[in-house]
C-alpha cells in the first residue's frame, strides 16, 4: 500500500519545504492541487506554456524519489455565477492538459452544483423528495446542466486519456454512491470516484 498525501494541507510551507517534510515521513506520493478551492500551493498551471519550468518540477520530484497520484481542481463548474462556473471550468481543463504532460493518470474534482434556474446567484442543493417542487427543480439541475457539462468534460478527458474521480461531498450534486453512479452513467467510465471516508 502506498500512502500518500494531499499537499494542500501543506500550503504555508513552499514545495521544497513540502518534499524535505515528506521524504522524512517516508512519504513518495503526493495529490497537488491546482486551483479553485486547494489552491495552488506546489503545481502551477503556467507550467503548460512554460517547458523549463515543467522539466524543472519534473526534475524536482523524481530527485526526491516523489511521484504524483492525481492533480486536484475541486470547484464548482456548475455555479450559476458564469463568471465563477466559466474560471472553475478552465481550471478543470487546463488541469487535465497539465496531467497528462506530467503523466499522471488522474483529475481529483467536485461534480458542481447549480442555481434553482438560470437567473439563480447561488447554488441550490437539492437533498429532498417533497415538496415536490424540489424534484422539479432537481431534474432542471440535472437534464440542463449536469448533464450537458460532464458529457463533455469526460469526453474531454477521455480525449487526453485522463479519468476523473469525483469527490462525494455535500453540497454538490454527487454527494453519495447513488448520485455518483447516476453520473457515471451519463458521464461514462471517464468518470470515476474519488472516495473520501471523511464524508
Amino acid at each position: 500500500m502506498r500512502v500518500g498525501v494531499f499537499t494542500a494541507l501543506l500550503a504555508k510551507f513552499n514545495l521544497d519545504q513540502v518534499l524535505e517534510k515528506l521524504k522524512g515521513l517516508g512519504i513518495a506520493t503526493v495529490e497537488l492541487g491546482t486551483g479553485n478551492y486547494p489552491g495552488d500551493p506546489h503545481c502551477k498551471l503556467e507550467m503548460l506554456k512554460n517547458k523549463a519550468a515543467l522539466k524543472e518540477f519534473q526534475a524536482k520530484l523524481a530527485d526526491n524519489g516523489i511521484s504524483i497520484s492525481a492533480l486536484s481542481c475541486h470547484g464548482n463548474p456548475l455555479h450559476p455565477d458564469p463568471k465563477i462556473a466559466k474560471a472553475n471550468q478552465d481550471v478543470s481543463k487546463q488541469t487535465i492538459l497539465l496531467a497528462e504532460k506530467l503523466g499522471v493518470p488522474v483529475v481529483i474534482d467536485f461534480s458542481g452544483c447549480p442555481g434553482d434556474s438560470d437567473k439563480a446567484k447561488y447554488p441550490n442543493w437539492v437533498t429532498c423528495p417533497w415538496p415536490p417542487e424540489y424534484l422539479d427543480v432537481l431534474k432542471w439541475q440535472w437534464d440542463k446542466k449536469v448533464t450537458p457539462y460532464w458529457t463533455q468534460r469526460a469526453k474531454f478527458a477521455a480525449d487526453h486519456g485522463i479519468k476523473i474521480a469525483i469527490e462525494m461531498h455535500p453540497g454538490f450534486v454527487v454527494y453519495s454512491p447513488e448520485s455518483m453512479l447516476r453520473l457515471r452513467e451519463i458521464a461514462g467510465p471517464s468518470i470515476g470516484c474519488n472516495y473520501d471516508p471523511s464524508h
